[in-house]
């Protein structure tokens, strides 16, 4: 298994990503950056 970097400005919005790293490595932040990009991308709200 090789290391990527998470690309959250380009990962598609669409579909099921998988996030899997250490503690400390940043996933809360990156799936914090994910979940505004739908709210504001798509137009989303919190409900949805």
């Amino acid at each position: 298994m090789t290391a990527q970097h998470l690309d959250v400005i380009n990962l598609p919005l669409r579909g099921r990503h998988l996030i899997e790293a250490s503690a400390g490595t940043g996933k809360t932040f990156n799936i914090t950056r994910i979940y505004l990009r739908c709210l504001l991308e798509q137009r989303l709200t919190v409900q949805q």
